[in-house]
């Protein structure tokens, strides 16, 4: 099975985003989290995890509203 690769943006001066990521790192209101689903060690039963790309974080928003 192939797993999906980082999602290149549609802007090359952004950064690519994994699957899991809300929003390119570096944007305010954002912060790195441990991956939901590897739960941070980048792989998911032997193989790279397909929601963080195999960083083993993810970008979320952070605070609230």
């Amino acid at each position: 099975m192939s797993t999906p690769s980082p999602t290149p943006p549609d802007d090359p001066t952004q950064p690519a985003m994994a699957p899991g990521d809300e929003a390119p790192a570096g944007t305010p209101g954002t912060g790195e989290n441990v991956c939901p689903d590897c739960g941070g060690s980048g792989l998911l039963d032997g193989a790279q995890c397909a929601m963080c790309a195999g960083s083993g974080t993810v970008v979320e928003g952070i605070g609230g509203a």
